[in-house]
Formats: structure tokens, C-alpha cells, sequence
């Protein structure tokens, strides 16, 4: 494990993402739990990702256009879901429901498909990993799952920690309902905005 490899993770990891909004989202929303169970459930959705790198699935992701198109696509369609369902949201928060109304399962479900459905992520993986598994590594594959589970673990970490933030904060969000509303739809702006980047998003 290289220092190298680390640092660029974090940069990667750290830059605001769909993933790192719908984290903050959730802890703004449902506090500290809720947070880091979004963290997780983001987590969770590098998997796939990181399986279809190993297993070289990501080179036919990157080949096909017709493949990277409809993963593509659905993942636009999800985030601007998500967008249309923050936007008409309008419900006040309250510091009585530590926890959301959508279930743990629902929000890990949600959490995954964020991550899920983005092309670009498994792209990445198959050309940010091979960069740090050296051509006299005698088990590359073992190398690779290894250097995937750290930027895993990177991920929930900082996740989290943009989640226990925002959870922080979430008192003087709910004293008022403007800066509520305001909340909603920056994030619904976000989610709108990152599908716009992800349409025009090329293999």
C-alpha cells in the first residue's frame, strides 16, 4: 500500500459526488444514524463496481457504447428521481425523529443505486487500480480486491464524516423552515445538476 495510492483515493473520495450529497442529505434529515447508514449503503454500491473491474466486466462496459449508454441513462433517470422527489418534498424536519421515515432498508437501497448506477465509476476502477498493481505482482487480482476494500473504507470514513456534519448542523437547519426549503432545493439542484454531467458523460 503506497502513500501514492492513498492520497490520490482521499482527493477522489473526498470530492463532492452524488454519493457525498446524498450522505449530507441524509444527515441533515435524519441525523447522525441516518448519515452513516447512507455512508454505508454508498459504500455498499462500490461493490459491484469493484467486482466488475477484477473481473474485467468494466472493459466491456468501456467497449460497448450500448452498454455504457443504458447504465448511463438509468442512472440519469434515478438522480433526476431524486431531484423531482426532494423538489416536491414538503415536510419540516423535527428533532423527534432521530430516525427517517424511510426505513434503514430503503435508505441503503437508495444509497446503492446512487453508486450503482454511474458508469463512469467502474470505468475508474478498471483504469485507476491497474495503475497500482505493478506487472511483477505475483496475484494481481488479490492486489487489486485489496487496494479496493481500502478505497472502500476511505469512502465510509469521509462519508461518514461529511454525514456527522451535516448532522451537527441540523438544529439551526430545522429553527427555520425558509432555510429548510432553501435546503431542499439546493440539493434537488444538485441532484439535477450531477445528472446533466452524467448525460453528457463520455466512456
Amino acid at each position: 500500500m503506497t502513500l501514492e495510492f492513498l492520497l490520490t483515493s482521499l482527493v477522489i473520495v473526498a470530492s463532492p459526488g452524488t454519493g457525498a450529497i446524498f450522505t449530507v442529505a441524509a444527515g441533515l434529515s435524519g441525523g447522525v444514524r441516518a448519515s452513516l447508514v447512507t455512508a454505508f449503503g454508498c459504500t455498499l454500491g462500490i461493490l459491484p463496481h469493484m467486482l466488475a473491474a477484477v473481473s474485467g466486466l468494466a472493459a466491456v462496459l468501456h467497449a460497448s457504447a450500448l452498454a455504457f449508454q443504458t447504465l448511463k441513462y438509468l442512472g440519469v433517470a434515478y438522480l433526476l428521481f431524486m431531484a423531482w422527489a426532494m423538489f416536491r418534498d414538503r415536510s419540516l424536519l423535527s428533532l423527534d425523529a432521530e430516525s427517517c421515515d424511510r426505513s434503514v432498508r430503503q435508505v441503503i437501497v437508495s444509497a446503492i443505486l446512487i453508486n450503482l448506477l454511474n458508469p463512469k465509476l467502474s470505468i475508474f476502477f478498471f483504469a485507476f487500480l491497474p495503475q497500482f498493481v505493478g506487472p511483477d505482482e505475483p496475484s494481481p487480482v488479490g492486489r487489486m480486491l485489496e487496494l479496493s476494500l481500502v478505497f472502500m473504507a476511505l469512502t465510509f470514513v469521509v462519508f461518514s464524516a461529511y454525514g456527522a456534519f451535516a448532522a451537527a448542523v441540523r438544529r439551526h437547519v430545522i429553527a427555520s423552515a425558509s432555510v429548510q426549503t432553501w435546503m431542499r432545493r439546493g440539493f434537488s439542484a444538485a441532484f439535477a445538476g450531477l445528472a446533466a454531467q452524467l448525460a453528457l458523460a463520455q466512456r
